[in-house]
């Protein structure tokens, strides 16, 4: 298993070398270029964040942070704010003790998000190290707008050896969730992953259908714990806070899953999300194969990220 994480890691290192190179190198040489701390000093720091994708409200409050924790440890050497700016930013981006407990008891988990984000390969993921894990899990393949969709899972199931519940393109999402959570109690499944549509450019819809499926899991399924996890694209930077802020309004979200890490100069995305939306990263995928979608670990992250050298 550490060999595995270990694994990972590095994959991960490299996956956001374009983004560390975007930051590092601009962080190194401020770092490095100024001898004192002063006004111009934040700005360059200031500016370089913003340009990492960590966006402007983040930016500010990090820098903010700094400050304050600059003055009251008195330090005045431009170096010595790379371990606190480091700091702030893992305590910023921290998942919390309970961030897992749906593993941990029965449990309906719904991945929502717009179509193209790796939604339906992450919902595929996700039940394979679930299954890996020892656990029962039946999917739900409520996203019935695409048949494609429906294959895709088809083809997890198959691939993942669990169970799917699935009916024809354009049935009604609601019932597919209805049949589905009638076989997670049947078949005593540990966890149920649902596969929803991601209809962004029509709010209303999506937002009656997600209700939907709200009210029949807690009308049919009141003892599950629920767990939403919206999926992003991490390549898609800025927009990818806009999607999550829209889904925000029509409905509860308990965690983020940011994919396609690998290879996008806009890994700093991350920090953002979940500092504006106060809403934590819990996986991170960062390729195609099963085990490429992990849970989201702050110190490794930020390390990959702003360390030298790394």
């Amino acid at each position: 298993m550490e060999e595995k994480k270990k694994g990972f890691f590095s994959r991960l290192v490299s996956g956001l070398k374009k983004t560390r190179d975007n930051i590092a190198a601009g962080i190194d040489s401020i770092f490095s270029g100024f001898s004192s701390i002063d006004e111009d000093f934040y700005e360059e720091l200031e500016e370089i964040l913003i340009m990492g994708d960590l966006g402007v409200d983040t930016t500010m409050e990090i820098i903010d942070n700094l400050k304050d924790e600059v003055k009251e440890r008195k330090i005045k050497e431009p170096e010595e704010c790379r371990e606190l700016l480091i700091d702030i930013i893992k305590k910023q981006m921290e998942v919390g003790e309970t961030a897992y407990d749906f593993e941990k008891q029965k449990s309906v988990v719904l991945m929502i998000g717009v179509n193209g984000v790796g939604k339906t390969t992450s919902v595929g993921k996700l039940s394979a190290q679930l299954k890996n894990d020892g656990k029962k899990v039946i999917m739900a393949a409520a996203d019935t707008f695409r048949a494609a969709a429906i294959e895709q899972l088809t083809e997890w199931s198959n691939r993942a050896g669990v169970d799917i519940i699935a009916q024809q393109e354009g049935s009604d999402p609601g019932a597919v969730v209805f049949d589905a959570i009638q076989a997670a109690k049947s078949r005593k499944a540990d966890v149920l992953i649902c596969d929803t549509a991601g209809r962004l450019h029509n709010k209303k819809n999506l937002m009656n259908e997600l209700n939907k499926i709200n009210r029949i899991i807690e009308k049919e399924y009141p003892d599950a714990y629920k767990e939403t996890l919206i999926v992003l694209d991490g390549t898609t930077g800025q927009n990818a806070l806009v999607q999550a802020k829209q889904f925000k309004e029509v409905t509860d979200i308990s965690g983020i899953v940011l994919t396609k890490l690998d290879g996008t100069a806009k890994g700093g995305i991350a920090i953002a999300i979940q500092a504006e939306l106060g809403i934590p990263v819990k996986y991170i995928g960062i390729g195609e194969k099963i085990d490429d979608l992990q849970k989201f670990d702050a110190d490794a992250f930020v390390n990959a990220l702003f360390k030298k050298g790394e």
